[in-house]
């Protein structure tokens, strides 16, 4: 007798492999491979599949197809202060691809990511069975001393020497010249920068994209300002900027620090974008209801999840070796808080 009933089985009993496949009309096999993220299952037996397991409340037996395999279904992520929105907007990028994949993720945060706590953070994700790491935005001298273990696979997102292991990186070269490039073709003679902190990657990549626009523009070179990713910071460099005069143009390295521009501008009576033009990096998603809206390079921080899981995956799943580096183009959104420079 066919105990199968629309939106469950009957004696209040789990749904099982072998049901969804019978509502499915497919094999307990084809259903496996569907589960197990398969690429030969066409489109539509793989919807029929899903349709079935959503209308039995099915639940794969992760347990169970992780003995099976050999592997807990779990990845690591090894990554800096997540109070910053880059690093918690890729997190969640993370989070989102992994779940679709049905993995889980374990993070490992570093407060003082030296190459001695990433390497103790990798040894701490291998006790705890995860398959593989993703290693999100270290300290550039780490990335470049980072000797990975040969038998735990490894992505590293935004940081890393390519050639030694996966990478997932912005081109935030190209958004630094995206930025500075919109201001001077505004009409401002030069671009102010206030960068990130000297040791990260990202930070280093947008003070060289900077530096670039303004050479090929023939523009004059301004003392860079440094900050550490906060709004404070952004604060007072931008004060210490702003004592300069003829300041008409200010580049920021991130979105964050710039309302922390915006806030200096404001309590030394200057207006923006009429005396001070501002150009953000990141798109956080406040960064459109600033006072004004800021003009900012966006990063599709979701992709950068999707793509660094894929990769992670495909070490895990195929043992296959692989140094494929994915660089990602950034994009110029364009607000209010950047304007020709007035007369």
């Amino acid at each position: 007798m066919n105990d199968v009933v629309a939106g469950g089985v009957s004696g209040n009993r789990a749904a099982t492999l072998t049901d969804v496949a019978r509502m499915a009309g497919v094999s307990t096999m084809t259903v496996s491979r569907v589960i197990n993220g398969h690429a030969k299952v066409a489109a539509e037996t793989r919807a029929r599949v899903h349709e079935a397991m959503a209308a039995l409340d099915y639940r794969p037996n992760m347990l169970a197809r992780g003995l099976a395999s050999g592997r807990s279904r779990s990845i690591g992520v090894l990554t800096v202060d997540t109070t910053l929105y880059g690093p918690r907007a890729a997190l969640g990028g993370i989070e989102k691809a992994a779940s679709a994949r049905d993995y889980s993720v374990t993070i490992t945060h570093l407060t003082h990511p030296d190459r001695t706590a990433v390497e103790t953070g990798v040894s701490l994700l291998r006790s705890r069975s995860t398959d593989g790491v993703i290693l999100l935005q270290p300290l550039m001298s780490e990335a470049a001393l980072f000797d990975r273990s040969p038998d735990l696979p490894l992505v590293a997102i935004h940081a890393g020497v390519p050639g030694q292991y996966p990478l997932v990186t912005v081109d935030n070269r190209r958004g630094a010249r995206q930025a500075t490039a919109h201001l001077l073709e505004l009409g401002h003679r030069t671009v102010w920068h206030i960068s990130g902190p000297e040791d990260w990657y990202e930070s280093a990549e947008r003070v060289a994209g900077w530096r670039e626009a303004l050479v090929a523009a023939g523009a004059s070179e301004t003392p860079v300002v440094a900050g550490d990713w906060s709004a404070a910071s952004g604060y007072a460099a931008a004060r210490e900027v702003l004592a300069h005069p003829g300041v008409t143009a200010i580049f920021v390295a991130n979105d964050a620090m710039a309302l922390g521009t915006l806030h200096a501008m404001h309590e030394l009576g200057l207006r923006c974008p009429e005396d001070v033009s501002l150009v953000g990096f990141d798109d956080d998603p406040e960064a459109e209801f600033f006072s004004p809206g800021l003009t900012t390079i966006r990063q599709d921080f979701d992709e950068i999840g999707r793509l660094s899981v894929g990769l992670l995956l495909d070490l895990i799943e195929t043992g296959a070796p692989s140094t494929q580096h994915l660089v990602l183009e950034p994009r110029l959104v364009v607000r209010a808080s950047a304007a020709a420079p007035s007369a």
